[in-house]
């Protein structure tokens, strides 16, 4: 059967940032986003998108000016196939939070995963 085409979250964060970095915009406009703007399409916004009181703390450690090179070898993806392939990215993630939680370490091995599915009502 099919596959669900091409995972690249792992690279989401570098590969964005790369490309906004080369125009020119503020780190701060990826909060914007990757952060608030989808929590508000999806009805998360009291819960995520934000570091404030009440809210999720999910949080990503970074280094902005680090820089990458994509190879397959590094790639968690079920399917380790990306169109980043070979190129250098910015911006190298060293830790990530859910719900407070640190939840993955650059260089350590996979934790179990602990996220769950949020519906629109999980945000009220």
């Amino acid at each position: 059967g099919a596959w669900g085409g091409i995972a690249s979250l792992q690279l989401r964060l570098p590969a964005v940032w790369t490309e906004a970095r080369a125009r020119g915009h503020a780190p701060e406009r990826l909060a914007e986003w990757l952060c608030a703007g989808p929590a508000r399409l999806a009805g998360l916004e009291r819960r995520k998108g934000a570091i404030a009181p009440g809210r999720d703390a999910d949080l990503v450690i970074w280094r902005p000016e680090s820089e990458f090179a994509v190879d397959q070898r590094m790639l968690r993806h079920h399917h380790p196939l990306t169109p980043w392939l070979g190129r250098t990215l910015a911006g190298v993630v060293e830790a990530t939070y859910l719900r407070g939680e640190r939840v993955y370490t650059r260089g350590a091995a996979d934790p179990p995963a602990r996220g769950r599915l949020l519906t629109r009502l999980d945000s009220r």
